[in-house]
């Protein structure tokens, strides 16, 4: 999952396997794509924490352009 940089609108695009599912305004959003894809498990600690996660344009704590 590649997270990108804010845009202008404070939202940042969620991409996963090369198709981009939407745009997440927090860490709670990202959990959602997250369940969405599966993981049920996921939460706001674990979304911060992840591995699995590529943060471009700043880490899960930015999310103003």
């Amino acid at each position: 999952m590649i997270i990108y940089l804010p845009d202008e609108d404070d939202g940042r695009r969620v991409r996963v396997v090369g198709e981009i599912l939407g745009r997440a305004h927090s860490l709670r959003n990202v959990a959602e794509f997250l369940h969405w894809a599966g993981n049920e498990d996921a939460d706001e600690t674990y979304v911060a924490a992840s591995g699995l996660i590529e943060w471009r344009g700043g880490g899960p704590q930015e999310w103003e352009h």
